[in-house]
């Protein structure tokens, strides 16, 4: 468990005992996500408390008690996949279904909260994470039954794909033959780049900083691609568009404000704008106000996904037509997870995109 900031510890905690709304998950794999990084950090959740990180896991019912079991429609020995929203249930959120934005979730509130790699140990039973051989299962965990073919290793995209689809064809809107522009050829990015395909894009251009794996990825996904300073990304694009721009315009560029600026300048009139990345606090100061009135650009705001996503992305997943090897590209053992977290928070691999902890070795 993360027990300060950038340390790690392995520690013992005791399995809870199981009632008839709850259970038992035994993790087969977890992925690496920026926000584990943030926490890792503590750039957010600084006063959590120990925290056991991860919440894109995989894993196979140990124990779950018989209402709850009703409830998921799963038994004992059977795999899913789990979010890491605890959502209310009954808050307008939960009812509209942005469980993202239930109180009941948020770590950066003061009120208590529940979420899968944010909440502290100290709450119990303790076990609120991935990185760990076994996960609780609360009665209002988010569970989605998965098939035994279906390899843990790529199963873990469920969440960077799911998102995407919502982003990209939910909240972007993308029709058939549109135009997309990605900047920030991650995980995140990458699930959006296939969350279009999905929706029959007629182009898509995905924006990297630097040449490598990622782009590479874009590539193989059938993407076309800009580095990001070695030309004018926004005349890029014009030229790769004929002039027409984009329809949906994803930000996924984390603490760069001047990518937002780019993204008003790359969307067509009535584009849409979708911001998913955190700019760890820092205004933009390049957001021009008058561009989006001119243009009727929509900007959207985005955060997770919705549950019908996770279960189209999962569909995704199992139909194989991507080649989501080049996306997921390293495994870890559960000794090795502050490797895992460094290795993708501090870039030191550049081969690196999506990263999963395995805890039954890797």
């Amino acid at each position: 468990m993360a027990v300060a900031p950038l340390r790690t510890e392995v520690r013992e905690l005791p399995l809870p005992v199981i009632g008839p709304e709850d259970g038992l998950l035994a993790v087969e794999a977890c992925g690496v996500c920026g926000t584990d990084w943030d926490f890792y950090t503590r750039r957010r959740g600084a006063t959590l408390g120990p925290l056991i990180l991860g919440h894109e896991v995989i894993g196979r019912i140990i124990a779950v008690g018989e209402r709850a079991a009703e409830r998921w429609g799963v038994r004992e020995g059977e795999r899913v996949a789990v979010e890491e929203f605890l959502p209310c249930g009954h808050c307008e959120f939960c009812l509209s279904g942005r469980p993202a934005l239930c109180a009941a979730t948020d770590s950066r509130s003061e009120a208590p909260f529940l979420r899968y790699g944010a909440t502290s140990t100290d709450v119990p039973p303790g076990l609120w994470g991935g990185f760990s051989e076994v996960l609780y299962l609360h009665p209002h965990a988010l569970v989605h039954r998965l098939e035994e073919s279906l390899s843990a290793d790529l199963a873990t995209l469920f969440v960077p794909i799911s998102n995407g689809v919502r982003w990209v064809r939910t909240e972007g809107r993308l029709r058939p033959g549109g135009m997309l522009v990605v900047q920030g050829p991650g995980a995140h990015g990458l699930g959006c780049v296939i969350a279009a395909l999905e929706a029959g894009a007629g182009r898509i251009i995905v924006v990297g900083r630097s040449a490598g794996t990622r782009l590479e990825a874009a590539r193989a996904l059938g993407a076309l691609t800009i580095e990001a300073g070695r030309t004018d990304v926004v005349e890029a694009v014009r030229e790769m568009t004929n002039g027409e721009m984009a329809d949906v315009v994803v930000d996924l560029a984390p603490g760069a404000t001047e990518t937002v600026e780019a993204a008003l300048a790359m969307a067509r009139k009535g584009g849409t704008i979708i911001l998913a990345a955190s700019k760890h606090g820092r205004p933009v100061a390049g957001f021009l106000n008058d561009t989006v009135v001119r243009n009727e650009l929509t900007v959207k705001g985005v955060r997770g996904r919705d549950y019908q996503s996770v279960e189209e992305a999962l569909r995704i997943i199992r139909s194989g037509r991507y080649p989501l090897d080049r996306v997921r590209t390293h495994r870890f053992s559960l000794a090795e997870t502050d490797r895992a977290l460094r290795i993708l928070g501090e870039r030191s691999d550049p081969s690196a995109i999506h990263a999963a902890v395995f805890p039954a070795g890797a």
